[in-house]
């Protein structure tokens, strides 16, 4: 039985669901539910702007260069022509693509590495901690940064493939030891001895139970990769010419912030927005599911 305040200070007792739970403690965080905004507004420019942009990222005004934001070009225009407005939205497009699916990918495979081999033990167990172990020593930024001559000329899906293949390892070990104190429950002992096959028991019953950490990785893991990807095409080692990312136009606009600062300034705001956005979502749904972090206790006390 859970008491709910209505508008005029009245309380009422209300049975909810844990998912209504849930989402009354998500929208009660100001923050959370100002990030969700915020990324929506992301997203409708990044999908919806280029409809509205009256040039493309990749058409060049050869009598407009270097010129300030106007009626004609709304965020200015770069050294060579290009529609900042329209690299922009093409920028923050291509970035929020490329953390959803790293995102995606890399928690489906922890949730599947870790599910397997904290409910098998024993070998499997031992070869995918083994795995983990040495993923982890590796120096991931560097392995993708020497590997980015095999992406140039190709898809972007191989630069996606690669921070996936980097990012599932501490979410693996969280699963694991999540699923191994839940394989000894009476739900799971009871499918074992109905016969139902491990692959069932894994999906079914135990990675339902650690659903929780897996929604809050994936959407923390989208701000993470974002950074990740806008940090290597800083570099010159994520996305390649003649497409463009954040981290691309931020690299392109650096050296003339102070002078041309419409080069740097709305893909760097582009950026920061999406990622405090994203963190503010991760940390609401994390007092959301978690009703015994401190800020859902104070929360608890003020209602």
């Amino acid at each position: 039985m859970t008491v709910v305040q209505t508008e005029v200070g009245e309380q009422t007792s209300e049975r909810l669901t844990r998912s209504a739970l849930i989402r009354l403690r998500f929208f009660r965080n100001r923050l959370a539910v100002a990030g969700v905004v915020i990324l929506a507004m992301m997203f409708l420019l990044a999908f919806v702007g280029p409809f509205f942009s009256k040039h493309r990222w990749d058409e060049l005004d050869f009598l407009a260069l270097l010129q300030p934001p106007s009626q004609e070009h709304w965020f200015g225009t770069s050294q060579i022509g290009g529609d900042v407005f329209a690299l922009t939205i093409r920028g923050l497009q291509k970035s929020l693509i490329i953390g959803l699916l790293v995102a995606v990918f890399s928690t489906g495979l922890a949730a599947i590495a870790g599910g397997f081999a904290g409910y098998l033990g024993g070998k499997v167990d031992r070869s995918v901690m083994w795995l983990i172990d040495a993923l982890l020593v590796l120096p991931s930024f560097l392995i993708i940064a020497v590997m980015s001559p095999l992406y140039r000329g190709r898809t972007w899906l191989v630069f996606v493939v690669l921070l996936a293949a980097f990012g599932w390892m501490v979410t693996a070990r969280i699963v694991r030891s999540a699923t191994m104190s839940l394989r000894e429950r009476d739900f799971v002992r009871a499918a074992q001895y109905m016969g139902v096959p491990v692959r069932k028991i894994v999906f079914r019953h135990l990675l339902p139970n650690v659903a929780s950490i897996l929604i809050i990785d994936a959407t923390l893991n989208v701000g993470a990769t974002i950074l990740s990807e806008t940090g290597l095409s800083y570099l010159g080692f994520g996305v390649q010419p003649p497409d463009v990312s954040l981290g691309s136009l931020i690299a392109e606009g650096t050296a003339s912030a102070l002078t041309y600062p419409w080069l740097f300034m709305f893909a760097g705001s582009a950026l920061i927005l999406t990622v405090l956005a994203v963190s503010f979502i991760g940390d609401g749904l994390r007092d959301a599911f978690d009703p015994g972090s401190n800020k859902s206790k104070k929360k608890s006390k003020a209602s």
